[in-house]
């Protein structure tokens, strides 16, 4: 997936079903990367760490989440930054929508491979 410019809207970006539980819509720049995830209850997105800085921020649903040693129940409106090289898990106990920011992008997010810490749903 090449750098996107211009503009868009989110229902007309494609809907990629990473999972039975999990699928994404991403808009990706030449610096960042967001997506949009819808999870259905018990997705889990298993532990894993990467070099991007993330942020995310919870619209809908419950999340579990654990950021290195430290665990939170999220829920809408929760926001919070991963930085680079932390290894993190997350449980989603409800049905939920999450929108994620990468920098940089995700090389791996742009292929239509589903990210191995989530192949299992």
């Amino acid at each position: 997936m090449p750098s996107m410019k211009g503009f868009y809207a989110l229902k007309h970006l494609p809907e990629e079903k990473i999972t039975d539980r999990i699928t994404r819509r991403v808009l990706v720049g030449d610096k960042e990367m967001v997506v949009w995830w819808s999870m259905t209850a018990g997705a889990h997105a298993a532990a894993h760490k990467h070099p991007h800085e993330q942020i995310f921020w919870m619209i809908s649903g419950k999340m579990e989440f654990r950021l290195g040693n430290e665990k939170r129940t999220c829920g809408p409106g929760d926001v919070g930054v991963i930085p680079s090289g932390v290894e993190h898990e997350a449980w989603f106990p409800e049905d939920s929508e999450v929108v994620d920011v990468f920098s940089p992008p995700r090389e791996d997010f742009l292929t239509n491979e589903a990210p191995a810490y989530m192949r299992k749903g």
